[in-house]
């Protein structure tokens, strides 16, 4: 394969993604070749690789790849960081509609902030004293002490592969409380099949989590790439009206020969 792509390179709390405009349909969609680009020794890496292309029904649509090469479910931080990727190529001006593959989603930008609008979540159901809950990805809560020194590689790959979650495979946040207002997230992603500096969809269900058991409508999240925010109206069992907030950021761009 001699093909020359240009590539860009965003961050969104240190979660990281490999971004192509593919409203040409040119980039070829192997398996493969998006796990190596993704490898940080042998390609560009990334946590993922994000395609923007056209769409009919909104301003431009989201297709997203874990880091095997293989399609996921919805990616709250790389929703962030290809509406930061679209600003900057001019498709929208401050507010956008996207399409991903859990749905149409609202966004807006204002100095390098991205707010997300995430889908409703109906109900969170428990897993004994834990939670589970689908945010566009499917979310295993735990809450625990000393997360700072708490092993989530060990921990969060035993739940991700257990006899419950093997088939289907399920993220894993650990959440600890800092204070009435703030909590502290670290995530085990499927795909990824490690620690993620911050995971967006996994934000949000941990601080839906603490939400309901406080009954507040928005908390500070931090995360080991940065701070977040998620606001959220109670609805029923569940959420609506459920936005995710934080930096989007290019760090780089380039040409790679495929």
């Amino acid at each position: 394969m001699n093909q020359h792509i240009k590539f860009y390179k965003y961050q969104g709390t240190g979660n990281d993604f490999v971004m192509i405009d593919n409203r040409d349909l040119e980039f070829p969609k192997s398996t493969e070749l998006i796990e190596k680009l993704c490898d940080r020794r042998f390609g560009i890496g990334g946590d993922g690789l994000i395609l923007l292309e056209n769409d009919e029904k909104s301003d431009f649509k989201m297709v997203y790849y874990n880091s095997d090469g293989n399609e996921s479910t919805m990616c709250g931080n790389g929703g962030r960081c290809i509406v930061a990727f679209a600003h900057f190529l001019d498709i929208f001006e401050d507010k956008t509609t996207f399409d991903a593959i859990d749905g149409l989603h609202k966004a807006e930008i204002k100095n390098g902030i991205v707010k997300l609008k995430m889908i409703d979540v109906i109900n969170i159901t428990t897993d004994r004293e834990d939670f589970v809950l689908n945010t566009g990805s499917p979310h295993y809560v735990k809450y625990v002490e000393m997360l700072n020194n708490y092993n989530v590689f060990k921990n969060g790959n035993e739940i991700r592969n257990s006899e419950t979650y093997k088939k289907e495979g399920i993220n894993v946040n650990f959440i600890e409380p800092i204070s009435e207002k703030e909590i502290f997230v670290r995530t085990y992603e499927r795909g990824v099949e490690d620690e993620t500096y911050s995971c967006g969809t996994g934000v949000t269900a941990a601080a839906l989590t603490f939400m309901n058991k406080n009954n507040q409508t928005s908390v500070a999240v931090k995360v080991l790439g940065g701070q977040l925010k998620v606001y959220a109206e109670k609805n029923g069992e569940g959420f609506s009206d459920i936005w995710l907030e934080g930096p989007a950021n290019q760090v780089f761009k380039g040409d790679i020969n495929l």
